[in-house]
């Protein structure tokens, strides 16, 4: 179980507030901290790593005391068993693969690494340098290496962001592979709501200066949901014909065409449009 209470002043678009949270983690889960941009997310993984200070705070992962700001206790970075993977991934370019997987482990052990080179599908790249790495590749070796520590907890700080929908696709699968079978209890930052339902058991939603537990992710984001289904895309190209005009947006990675009257706007590329349709009677297909 982790016992987490803080307070930290930051700064954001709208000006100071102060981050208030009160959570509890049981042990062994995979939760999500979600909301927008500048709430705290990432903040709140840094003062669990140790790498942030709270103005005050209390920090108990399973029945150690790693922080109580009352006391004056403060258990320093190395000495926390946490993985933290970065958005950015934070390889070490002059290291190859297998030494920067090897680096993080505190008693060297060649078979554990070999272990972690199999499970993620390294081996073949093991002596190779991140540089010459894909993004995908480079996220694999970075969850190697924060699992090579053998964290009590694991940390990630939106770690698929950057990739392309299929690689993302693959690691959360072994995100999920590792949680379930090596129970490291995990917070995931993460905007992408389909991400969080497929991932995750609890969703802690960062609102303002609030943190609220809302459970199960379907109890969050259901009771958002309409009668419409909606995307955000952005108009690539706008053609006039006789009295419509045609948009070619993207919407995500993929490229649609929508048709709307002349007279509704005016439209140029670049811009940021809402697509809103009824979601009765939708055509589904399996691809």
């Amino acid at each position: 179980m982790i016992e987490f209470s803080a307070r930290k002043k930051l700064l954001s678009n709208s000006g100071e507030f102060t981050l208030s949270l009160d959570i509890s983690i049981p042990e062994g889960e995979l939760v999500a901290f979600f909301g927008a941009s500048g709430t705290g997310k990432t903040t709140s993984l840094r003062m669990i790593a140790g790498l942030t200070t709270p103005d005050c705070g209390y920090l108990q992962v399973n029945g150690n005391v790693w922080l109580d700001s009352a006391k004056k206790v403060q258990l320093p970075v190395n000495q926390r068993p946490v993985g933290f993977v970065f958005q950015n991934y934070a390889l070490f370019p002059n290291m190859t693969v297998r030494e920067n997987i090897l680096f993080a482990q505190k008693e060297k052990k060649e078979k554990e690494v070999q272990t972690l080179l199999e499970v993620f599908g390294l081996e073949v790249l093991q002596h190779r340098k991140p540089s010459l790495l894909s993004g995908g590749q480079q996220q694999r070796v970075a969850l190697a290496r924060a699992i090579a520590r053998k964290p009590q907890l694991l940390l990630l700080d939106e770690p698929l962001s950057a990739l392309d929908m299929e690689t993302r696709t693959s690691i959360q699968n072994e995100l999920r592979m590792i949680n379930r079978e090596w129970g490291i209890t995990t917070i995931l930052v993460s905007h992408d709501i389909s991400e969080i339902f497929r991932l995750c058991s609890r969703v802690y939603s960062f609102n303002g200066n609030t943190v609220e537990d809302k459970g199960a992710p379907a109890n969050l984001f259901n009771s958002r949901l309409s009668g419409k289904v909606q995307f955000v895309g952005e108009v690539l190209e706008c053609v006039q014909e006789d009295i419509v005009r045609i948009l070619t947006l993207v919407v995500g990675n993929t490229p649609v065409k929508v048709v709307v009257p002349a007279t509704e706007g005016d439209y140029a590329p670049g811009d940021k449009v809402l697509i809103a349709s009824k979601a009765f009677n939708p055509i589904i297909r399996k691809l």
